[in-house]
């Protein structure tokens, strides 16, 4: 074995050390691998061929003794470099162990070829010899199933086999070899275990592993894995492959893509990424483009799923932005796109010419047969095959027409983001140094946009294009060529057009977003109106540009679909030519007002108000004018009644135009224009159509009665009030018949009275019980003004049994005064004594007080007491003390003791009767509504706990908790104690002390 010199050794004295292991060392050619020590071995070996046991332990106690000489010895002298170079095989015991160890396992696998235990242990052995030491890295835990792709290369980046030294690939090239051919071997006779290949292609990642094994061998390596390997293993050799192919480099690394990306397009989008940015080549921006471009397409058409969880439209945009960034590799430029363009439309003019010449085709998914149209190319499976796109082809070197596929790609599907797919294609343009393209494409997408976020987005990238570009020039003139004066001049004035136009855009910003607003609903009428505000009222610039404003409105505007307010316009437009402009300054051009109003007469309008509204508003710019019989003749022509009158004014289905004749707003100004203009006569004319129509409502009722009455004709007033009543039923007619019979006595008093009470029964008969009180007010006072005060008195009792409940109570109190007035006190006591039996409880007492009061005044004191006890049934003490105090005051003048008694007997029972919780919470509820600051004294009380009541009448919290009997009022004797005054005013505070010598 040749030895290394010691100092500077040269490359042909390193190399001639290799290769170690080819030929296959054995005791023959290489006398020291087998010493004395190991004869013992190699009898038994020989004595035991077929023992793969025997064999194993041979080999495993050479490895042993091995490992523990390598341990012992001692470094070597060779400097560092050498070292570096020659890796685990710098000393010559390693060299002489991977020869005695490749000896013992090339001896085992001649015996045991098929043996996958064998081969591993030895090429793994042969690897640490070639490869270095290998790293061994620490896992979380087990490894799950297969992942996806990309989460499967960024596992095997993490997990990359690493080594400690190696044999450098030029002076080991032997070596390496060797190595490989070993591999070979193993392989050829364990093609189908995958592990095998993995350690093979293991080897290609090392850092020293040689070029000419490394590159044009590991392709083949991997290709004949692939070849050789199920497909269910197929994924693990491509993890390997792609790895290794990104290692490469360059077309490597396409080439290898290319072929996985017809197995599995999910790994399209990371392999763009590598395209745009490669470790160690030029990028390759145009297959980028194209492939994203394919992706956004069949993302569209639902044949492809991000596993990104990008949208279509986020690919699309990752498209663009590989457009903005890499524009002159990617794209066409101006002439060419122009070109491209041409033919486009040309291809799509034919095939409409062809679609509309060629029958409709028939299906092809085999539901119907194909009798028509061209050929139609099938695959195996018997689908036909994808016309061939050179726009997504990336093998293609064609650039691509970035304007068309932004169009047909972007803005035809994507119509919700057009502003981001605008902006990416002119700042294509601006890249590519077309700023006239690049403006009029931002031009384009503003005229085109149709929500305000886009148009916004739009015009800030113009406004900031605008503004590098006018910065630009001015820096180029801050430090002008002195040579090139003409040059510097033409600079300055296209800077100066280009602030102009910057201007310009800024000053048509309210127009453009109006605009944007207009083509996102053209219907908008308020829109409109601010488009033609925003002209201002400068008349002598913009006066034609606002007539055609509100013309092109008008014929844009679909009168069924118009919001709010349509009508609007059409008057607008008028009264902006009636008053000479928005300023005035103008001269009036009243033919032109009259012929957009006699236009806007002859739109179908949603509601009839609105064209009722056109022809008021006509005759009250003729009335403006001065021309009165104009107007009248207006509104005549609106008013015209038709033959057929039993038009239903509901009818949506019939034009505003045929139900117009029953618009009571037009009817109405109408009347009104009579009525200031015309004679009696044609005002009469006028209302009488309108009750012909049957469309006046109660005012309208009302104002012709009171302008008949204002020029005297009374009776007729009258007729047309009793036309209102027959027509309307009440509560509208209460109305009516309230101000007809005011109005007739009013006129006539009592001279027409036998008329007068007609009036009064026709419209007491109808009348609900809610409204009828003012009415039989009304007929009484007639009866006792103009009549008898016998039928007055019948009246207020027939009102008395009609009214509503709320309204007796008042009607009593008023039929008691009148009788009074008429026949004295004592003729209102059988009026009191059904109001009793009539009137509800809470209103008895109230009328109880009145009777009693008037038996007093009529002396009947016995009457009147027993009124106030039989009201008393109907007074909580608590709540209704008024009633209480008067009895109190009228026992104490008028009473006697055992009245007294007797009322307060009355009084505690009524208390005990009403001693409920709820009557204590409707008590205090009641006091509250009517205003009580204080509660009573029972009702305190009651509110609280029922032994604190007791302690704090037994004389405070610190008392003892029951009465003692001694302590009561009613106790007699000489032990009595009487209570302190607080004490019995909180027991009864209207209680009498009688003395011990008194029988009770």
């Amino acid at each position: 074995m040749p030895s290394v010199a010691q100092k500077s050794p040269s490359f042909e004295s390193l190399s001639s050390l290799f290769p170690l292991t080819l030929p296959i060392p054995t005791p023959a050619t290489h006398e020291d691998l087998v010493t004395t020590g190991d004869l013992r071995r190699e009898e038994d070996l020989l004595r035991n061929p077929e023992s793969f046991r025997a064999w194993w332990t041979a080999i495993q106690n050479t490895r042993e003794n091995i490992n523990a000489q390598l341990k012992t010895e001692k470094p070597s002298d060779l400097p560092d470099e050498v070292r570096a170079l020659l890796g685990p095989l710098a000393s010559p015991l390693a060299r002489n162990s991977l020869q005695s160890l490749t000896y013992l396992y090339e001896a085992a696998i001649s015996q045991f070829p098929g043996s996958y235990k064998l081969w591993k242990a030895y090429l793994q052995v042969r690897m640490s010899y070639v490869l270095g030491k290998l790293k061994i890295k620490k896992r979380a835990g087990g490894r799950k199933k297969f992942p996806e792709m990309k989460d499967a290369l960024e596992q095997e980046k993490e997990d990359q086999e690493e080594w400690e030294g190696g044999l450098d690939g030029v002076v080991g090239w032997e070596e390496w070899k060797s190595l490989v051919a070993t591999y070979e071997r193993a392989l050829m006779w364990l093609p189908k275990l995958p592990r095998l290949w993995l350690l093979y292609l293991s080897i290609f990642q090392h850092p020293m592993c040689p070029a000419a094994i490394s590159s044009t061998h590991a392709r083949r390596t991997f290709d004949r894995a692939l070849r050789t390997l199920p497909p269910s293993l197929h994924s693990r050799i491509w993890v390997r492959y792609l790895m290794w192919a990104e290692s490469q480099g360059g077309f490597t690394t396409v080439s290898v893509y290319r072929r996985y990306l017809t197995v599995d397009q999910n790994m399209t989008e990371y392999y763009t990424s590598i395209l745009l940015a490669p470790a160690d080549s030029a990028p390759r921006p145009l297959e980028a483009a194209k492939l994203l471009l394919g992706l956004s397409r069949k993302a569209s058409l639902g044949k492809y799923i991000s596993p990104e969880g990008k949208s279509p439209y986020q690919i699309l945009v990752d498209f663009l932005e590989v457009v903005e960034s890499f524009s002159e590799e990617v794209g066409l430029d101006v002439e060419e796109t122009i070109q491209s363009n041409e033919l486009f439309a040309q291809a799509e003019a034919e095939a409409l010419e062809a679609a509309k010449e060629t029958p409709e085709a028939a299906s092809l998914d085999g539901q119907l047969v194909r009798v028509a149209g061209p050929p139609v190319t099938l695959n195996a499976d018997g689908k036909p095959i994808p016309q061939y796109d050179e726009d997504v082809d990336p093998t293609s070197s064609s650039k691509l027409n970035i304007e068309h596929i932004v169009h047909k790609d972007g803005l035809d599907v994507y119509k919700d983001q057009a502003g981001r797919l605008w902006t990416g294609l002119a700042t294509y343009w601006i890249k590519r140094g077309e700023f006239d393209r690049a403006k009029s494409t931002f031009e384009e997408g503003i005229a085109s946009v149709m929500t305000i976020r886009d148009f916004t987005q739009i015009f800030d990238a113009y406004a900031e294009f605008s503004e590098s570009l006018i910065s630009a020039m001015m820096e180029s003139l801050e430090d002008p060529d002195e040579e090139d004066e003409e040059d510097a001049k033409e600079t300055e004035q296209e800077l100066d057009a280009k602030m102009k136009e910057f201007e310009g855009l800024m000053d048509r910003r309210p127009f453009l977003v109006n605009d944007v607003l207009i083509r996102r609903n053209p219907n908008d009428v308020q829109e409109w109106e601010k488009r033609v505000a925003l002209w201002g009222e400068d008349d002598e610039k913009v006066y034609l540009t606002v007539a055609e404003t509100y013309r092109k409105a008008l014929e844009t505007i679909n009168p069924r679909k118009a919001t709010a307010n349509f009508h609007r316009l059409y008057v607008n437009f008028a009264k902006y030519y009636e008053e000479g402009g928005a300023s005035g300054s103008a001269e009036p051009d009243l033919d032109s007002a009259r012929k957009v109003l006699e236009k806007a007469t002859k739109v179908n309008f949603k509601a009839v108000e609105d064209l009722a509204e056109i022809w008021c508003e006509w005759a009250e710019m003729e009335i403006r004018q001065e021309n009165y019989d104009d107007g009248i003749r207006v509104m005549q022509r609106a008013a015209a009644i038709p033959k057929n009158t039993k038009i239903n004014y509901h009818d949506h289905s019939l034009s505003v135009q045929t139900r117009l004749f029953k618009s009571l707003k037009l009817w109405s100004f109408y009347v009104d224009l009579e009525e200031s203009l015309g004679t009696v006569e044609s005002t009469k004319a006028v209302y009488d159509k309108i009750m012909e129509l049957r469309i006046a409502n109660a005012q309208i009722i009302v104002n012709y009665a009171a302008f008949l009455e204002e020029n005297q004709y009374w009776e007729d007033s009258f007729k047309v009030y009793e036309r209102g009543t027959e027509v309307f039923t009440f509560p509208i007619s209460f109305e009516i018949w309230n101000i007809y019979l005011s109005k007739f006595v009013k006129r006539y008093g009592g001279s027409k009275l036998e008329r007068a009470r007609d009036l009064f029964e026709q419209a007491l008969e109808k009348c609900p019980a809610k409204s009828c009180k003012p009415l039989f007010l009304m007929y009484g006072q007639l009866e006792e003004d103009f009549g008898l005060a016998k039928r007055a008195m019948t009246i207020y009792e027939r009102a008395t049994q009609i009214v509503a409940d709320e309204d007796k109570f008042e009607m009593f109190s008023i039929y008691i005064a009148k009788a009074t007035a008429n026949y004295g006190l004592p003729a209102t006591r059988p009026i009191y004594e059904r109001a009793l039996d009539v009137l509800p409880d809470r209103q008895t007492a109230e009328m109880c007080l009145r009777f009693a009061a008037l038996e007093r005044k009529l002396g009947e004191i016995d009457r009147a007491r027993a009124i106030y006890a039989h009201a008393s049934q109907f007074c909580d003490p608590r709540v209704n003390p008024k009633f209480w105090s008067e009895w109190n005051s009228f026992e104490i003048e008028t009473g006697s003791e055992d009245t007294f008694r007797e009322m307060l007997r009355i009084k505690r029972s009524v208390q005990a009767q009403f001693n409920t919780e709820a009557s204590y919470l409707a008590a205090q509820t009641i006091s509250a509504k009517q205003g009580n600051g204080q509660i009573t004294d029972d009702i305190a009380s009651g509110a609280t706990d029922a032994m604190a009541a007791a302690e704090q009448q037994a004389g405070g919290t610190n008392g003892p908790a029951f009465v003692a009997a001694k302590k009561t009022v009613f106790q007699r004797g000489a032990d009595a104690v009487e209570p302190s005054e607080g004490v019995a005013q909180e027991a009864n505070a209207e209680e009498i002390h009688i003395s011990d010598g008194e029988d009770f």
